[in-house]
């Protein structure tokens, strides 16, 4: 059998790229009973008589995986959020920021439409991503009308597969588009009305992106909950959380109603960033909430 990587999932076809080829597939029916679904990115075996009649025979393991977007074998998450338009919005920042820690996916903060700030904006947004490059997250500004960032973003991605997800609107495929020409991804324009951007990319598809880097364009999404995610295994998903932990009174402290809690200390005394930590407390109490449903 020969071997490739999803690279397209669209209406039931899996197209998998081999060397120079790419074989349209279709997924056996033992993946169903299996309730097992092939996700772009899988390494997988096929077979094909042709480019057009493929089926994909197994799914090697995987590293990781995403259910939205759905896609396997990440090496990191380009998490974009415009300045303006629309607002940049630090709770939902944060919730992909623990999503991508609950799956072991390494994030890149990366701003769009930079050149909507003022030089004080500017300024006062530096100061305010200072605090998450505390914590170990890299940040990229990028703006689309100015080209600028767009070389930082090229290395980043140079011989990785690439998920470029995050609020509907901010300028993804905008982005994608000023990375290289060939892409042509539709765009558009944000809705005033709603204030916030139309779902334009309609599929999940590894695009090819210099020096053999691989980023997937997905559709924008305004939420993310937690189904995945206890509450036991929340504080995790904060890095910065870890250096105070162990000096908590009580082993296993959930940072909220303690006494003598390091991490509530930290946060009292600046040490924490207050934002993130409310936050924190936010999503425990969502998760909470949902588990007293079932």
């Amino acid at each position: 059998m020969s071997e490739g990587t999803i690279i397209k999932a669209l209406s039931g076809y899996y197209y998998v790229k081999d060397g120079d080829r790419q074989i349209q597939c279709r997924a056996r029916g033992i993946f169903r009973k299996r309730k097992e679904t092939p996700l772009v990115g899988d390494h997988v075996e096929y077979e094909a008589e042709n480019l057009k009649d493929g089926y994909i025979m197994s799914i090697g393991p995987r590293r990781n995986e995403l259910n939205r977007p759905p896609i396997a074998n990440v090496d990191q998450a380009f998490l974009v959020f415009s300045v303006r338009e629309p607002a940049f919005d630090s709770q939902l920042l944060d919730r992909f920021l623990v999503h991508m820690e609950s799956h072991s996916i390494r994030p890149v903060i990366c701003l769009t439409k930079w050149d909507l700030l003022d030089l004080s904006e500017q300024d006062f947004m530096r100061r305010r991503m200072g605090d998450y490059e505390k914590i170990g997250y890299s940040v990229v500004c990028t703006s689309s009308l100015r080209h600028l960032g767009f070389e930082d973003v090229q290395k980043r991605m140079a011989g990785r597969i690439t998920v470029i997800t995050g609020q509907s609107g901010v300028g993804k495929s905008s982005l994608l588009n000023g990375m290289n020409h060939d892409l042509k991804i539709d765009t558009q324009a944000i809705s005033q009305a709603l204030g916030r951007g139309k779902h334009t990319t309609r599929h999940v598809e590894l695009l090819p992106v210099g020096s053999g880097g691989y980023v997937a364009d997905t559709p924008g999404f305004s939420s993310l909950d937690f189904s995945d995610i206890e509450t036991e295994d929340l504080e995790g998903c904060f890095p910065e959380f870890a250096q105070f932990r162990d000096s908590c009174r009580f082993r296993g402290c959930t940072h909220i109603a303690e006494p003598d809690c390091a991490v509530k200390e930290a946060v009292a005394n600046s040490g924490l960033n207050k934002e993130r930590y409310s936050h924190y407390c936010f999503f425990f109490q969502e998760i909470s909430s949902r588990k007293k449903q079932y």
